[in-house]
């Protein structure tokens, strides 16, 4: 599927096929595309759990307050990131840069997060975000639908996963086949309303 219309067909989808299974290469074409989704100084700190384990899918469903999605959709995927990356051998991260890039990069990043723990904790929402849209989008242009989703019991869900200290979870995404398809569109505020050119 071309890039656009998959960015304009993408929709949330609350209700899949529940008979209909994802091809585990399309899965790892996912998230072999999810790998190339930036982060800040390369650090690379989202985690993915897969959740294959039927009776793990219905407790964490039970956290997500029911909804059908997670026990229904071919995958359920959450998207976690470990806030002290940063400090976690960095120098691989610029392992395949020159010694002149690592020699600059690798102090340069631990300076920019040490001590600055909101800075940390935002940086892998920032980074869960932006691996999710690829992931949809790569589900999309795969011809799959998805839902991401950030309507359940976060800690409940850390527990049920083993999330280990110093981790978040950004969000969880389902992936599938839609069994109905999702409602229009809500509205989208017009280009002008949110578009600003130098300053508000």
């Amino acid at each position: 599927m071309e890039l656009f219309t998959a960015i304009k067909s993408r929709r949330a989808v609350k209700h899949y096929d529940a008979t209909s299974k994802m091809s585990e290469a399309d899965f790892q074409k996912i998230m072999s595309a999810a790998l190339l989704s930036p982060t800040s100084y390369n650090i690379q700190h989202w985690r993915f759990v897969r959740v294959s384990n039927p009776q793990q899918r219905e407790e964490i469903q039970g956290a997500a307050w029911g909804q059908e999605q997670v026990t229904g959709a071919s995958e359920l995927l959450i998207l976690c990131a470990d806030t002290q990356a940063w400090q976690d051998r960095p120098e691989r991260y610029w392992a395949d840069a020159s010694q002149e890039a690592q020699d600059m990069l690798v102090p340069m990043l631990q300076d920019f997060y040490r001590g600055r723990e909101e800075v940390q904790r935002d940086e892998a929402f920032r980074s869960c975000g932006m691996a999710a849209q690829t992931i949809m989008l790569a589900a999309k242009a795969l011809g799959y639908d998805s839902c991401p989703m950030i309507g359940f019991d976060a800690p409940a869900v850390g527990q049920l996963i083993k999330l280990p200290e110093n981790y978040v979870i950004g969000m969880m995404i389902t992936l599938g086949t839609a069994a109905k398809q999702a409602n229009g569109r809500g509205g989208q505020l017009p280009l002008e309303q949110v578009l600003f050119e130098n300053e508000f």
